[in-house]
């Protein structure tokens, strides 16, 4: 789980470029030069780190799902927005639910191992807690 920069050890903001250090890229925020390297898969599902959409919660599930079996299968995986913190941790915390913690514990494990300011968008802390297929539905209800 990451973003697009990071502070260097000089302190200064560095971009985060993805080679072939994964076998899975999943970007919700594409931005031009930061990888992958051709032929590494890559899946870019770009969302707002806001209110979303039953097509774009749709879309968050299937990232979680495709991350959830890829790991499952021995393989490396990144997942990346811009500071690596709320959409991707929406991603990351909805795998681990796949795989059976709940949302509190799967957003603790994030915080603690990411940091303390991941998964600060309360509105994606919520659509945990409800679920993601309950998100998506009501979502689609809404609309």
């Amino acid at each position: 789980m990451g973003g697009h920069e990071f502070r260097g050890l000089s302190g200064r903001l560095e971009f985060a470029v993805a080679g072939r250090q994964f076998d899975l890229v999943q970007t919700l925020l594409r931005l031009p030069g930061h990888g992958p390297d051709s032929g590494v898969e890559h899946h870019v599902w770009p969302i707002p780190d806001g209110p979303l959409d039953g097509t774009q919660l749709a879309g968050v599930i299937r990232l979680a799902e495709a991350a959830g079996e890829a790991l499952d299968g021995g393989r490396t995986v990144l997942v990346r927005c811009y500071h690596g913190y709320n959409r991707s941790g929406l991603v990351v915390a909805h795998a681990l639910m796949r795989q059976g913690r709940t949302a509190e514990a799967a957003i603790r494990l994030i915080r603690s191992r990411r940091s303390p300011w991941a998964l600060h968008n309360d509105l994606f802390v919520d659509y945990l807690r409800a679920g993601l297929t309950t998100a998506r539905l009501l979502e689609e209800l809404a609309e």
